[in-house]
């Protein structure tokens, strides 16, 4: 999934970056509030990290902006304020969830995973489709029992089909959700990699269909559905 991390602290801004690239997400860093405002508005992600005490645009007013443009992504707050008040307005102002520093990297990676599970639709980590079991917690993948062996970027491929079961994706959304800004993917790095998921993925219920000239659909087959 493609995260941006907005964070002037160097370091810890780094360190978090690296930390969900690792885990396969697309992730984009900028230390600047009024860049990282002017970048969202020709760039789409699936969840943003906001410090608050930024250059150019404070956090909170970055995250106003955001709301009153109606941009719904979901937004997790770093912050060193940790009083009842300044929570409360964090939330009613429309922050998704906050984080108080200094912070565990496990409860980051985890509130990371329930938002997007959320923004996702889903209600738990685990989730069933046919007879493929996906867990976001322990990133694994298993086919009617047995374990299917993805690599990070396929792992997060997948979760972007089911986060988008029966409905059309582009090479270029795929490409924008699966990469950060500074890396240049090749122009068939997306066939490569849905390639390679469709051959993990042979004996699941989870068909992936290319619609050419449109894209890609992934939808669940049944087995009153299976031929």
């Amino acid at each position: 999934m493609r995260i941006l991390v907005i964070e002037d602290t160097t370091v810890l801004g780094e360190a978090i970056a690296e930390r969900l690239q690792k885990l396969g997400h697309g992730t984009d860093l900028i230390d600047n509030g009024r860049q990282a405002a002017d970048w969202l508005r020709h760039q789409q992600v699936d969840l943003i990290i906001l410090d608050l005490n930024l250059p150019g645009l404070d956090g909170d007013a970055l995250l106003t902006e955001l709301r009153q443009r109606k941009n719904t992504t979901p937004v997790l707050i770093l912050t060193a304020r940790d009083g009842i008040n300044d929570r409360i307005k964090l939330l009613d102002s429309g922050a998704d969830d906050y984080l108080a520093k200094p912070f565990d990297f496990g409860e980051l990676e985890a509130r990371v995973r329930a938002l997007l599970r959320r923004r996702q639709g889903y209600a738990s980590d685990v989730s069933e489709h046919g007879n493929l079991v996906f867990n976001r917690t322990a990133k694994t993948v298993t086919i009617a029992g047995e374990p299917c062996g993805l690599v990070n970027r396929e792992f997060r491929l997948l979760e972007i089909f089911l986060s988008g079961l029966e409905r059309v994706m582009s090479k270029e959304e795929l490409t924008d959700r699966l990469f950060n800004a500074d890396e240049t993917p090749s122009a068939n790095a997306i066939e490569l990699y849905v390639a390679r998921l469709r051959k993990k993925l042979a004996g699941s219920s989870v068909r992936i269909q290319t619609l050419r000239g449109l894209g890609y659909v992934a939808h669940v087959q049944t087995e009153n559905s299976q031929p």
